[in-house]
């Protein structure tokens, strides 16, 4: 018996949309990757993008357990001599809260190009409100 691939044209990609608010970052994100990735659904194989589209809102009202926010750091280099910057993730909220969502779920996918293609179906947004009205996305209880 041969393991049945699903042609792309055939792939169904649904829309979901994520509420932020008092979640923990970790455990969202692992959902999040999982929906992007589509290993919940019984045509999932590990070269294909047949994952769907997410969309997070509310995601400056996100949870870190702990004392994450003073002690979890980002990392970035210029690209110069001695250019390495940090940054603690409260600092990362209070200048682009929807990073610390993308940086968290960007772990947890693939490093080649699948992994790229499939983060492009995240979409974060800061406020309660997204322009993604048009797709009839689903509410996602996590």
């Amino acid at each position: 018996m041969e393991t049945y691939l699903a042609p792309v044209k055939e792939i169904e990609r649904k829309w979901f949309v994520v509420d932020a608010q008092g979640k923990v970052l970790g455990r969202l994100a692992t959902e999040i990757a999982t929906r992007l990735r589509g290993k919940h659904k019984p045509t999932y194989s590990t070269f294909m993008d047949n994952g769907d589209f997410v969309v997070v809102v509310n995601a400056d009202k996100i949870q870190l357990t702990g004392s994450k926010w003073d002690d979890k750091k980002y990392y970035r280099h210029t690209g110069y001599l001695g250019g390495l910057k940090e940054m603690t993730a409260k600092e990362l909220l209070a200048k682009k809260p929807e990073d610390i969502l993308v940086k968290a779920v960007r772990g947890m996918l693939p490093k080649n190009r699948l992994g790229r293609t499939q983060l492009k179906k995240l979409k974060v947004y800061v406020g309660g409100e997204h322009p993604h009205a048009a797709q009839q996305p689903e509410t996602l209880e996590l």
